[in-house]
């Protein structure tokens, strides 16, 4: 009798902590979806908020940053989505920031990419828009001047700079003469990465808390039925 109350307190104590690590997911879902569609509209500078080498920490995520530069590369980034659900290929640009870090902007559409012919790798770009996490999954296979997705890690090779994960959308660029003007893209539609729901999650609870009552009570249950 004391092995199969030890082993009705064991799996009940299974599911009763199931229920607890299933709340803590729906907990974990809410701040992550809270993170994963809130756009910060506060400008702040690239530095204050990230390091080169090192992850995108979770609350500079979708901040507006600024960052000047040059920009030492160009590349083509073949069927990308924008926030309407429009695929395209956009133009990216390597931005060397200071003398020993660079980051990849996205400047627009690649079909815009000569409409400012001006641009000189000596001119420094002010660049203000959107930081957004790298993309893991390929649009496409790398290349010479093409990006399989949108990932620092895609241009490891072609330079020794320290590179920022991630990259920004851009959504202003300047430089000492004025404005460039040109369509910018709009961030395709953010999610969690935690998948199921929030109340999902909680039906669980319920049913794991459920679960550990019937293991508890079936001993009684048993008890009362037996002659």
């Amino acid at each position: 009798k004391v092995f199969q109350a030890l082993a009705v307190l064991l799996v009940a104590g299974l599911f009763v902590g199931l229920g607890f690590w299933q709340l803590q997911r729906a907990a974990d879902l809410k701040e992550s979806l809270m993170v994963a569609t809130t756009i910060d509209t506060t400008v702040v500078s690239l530095e204050s908020v990230t390091s080169p080498r090192e992850p995108i920490p979770a609350t500079a995520l979708n901040t507006t940053v600024s960052v000047s530069g040059y920009y030492i590369a160009n590349f083509r980034a073949p069927n990308q989505v924008d926030g309407n659900g429009a695929q395209s290929d956009w133009e990216v640009a390597l931005l060397q920031v200071g003398t020993q870090s660079a980051i990849l902007v996205v400047r627009g559409l690649w079909l815009e990419r000569l409409l400012n012919p001006d641009i000189q790798q000596s001119m420094i770009i002010d660049v203000e828009g959107l930081l957004v996490a790298s993309q893991y999954e390929d649009r496409a296979e790398n290349g010479a001047g093409v990006l399989s997705r949108l990932d620092s890690a895609v241009v490891t090779s072609l330079t020794d700079l320290d590179l920022y994960d991630g990259y920004v959308l851009a959504n202003k660029e300047s430089i000492r003469t004025g404005p460039l003007e040109r369509t910018r893209v709009t961030p395709e539609k953010l999610t969690s990465k935690i998948p199921g729901f929030y109340w999902q999650h909680l039906s669980y609870v319920v049913i794991w808390g459920l679960m550990a009552g019937v293991v508890l009570y079936l001993p009684f249950y048993r008890r009362r039925v037996t002659p």
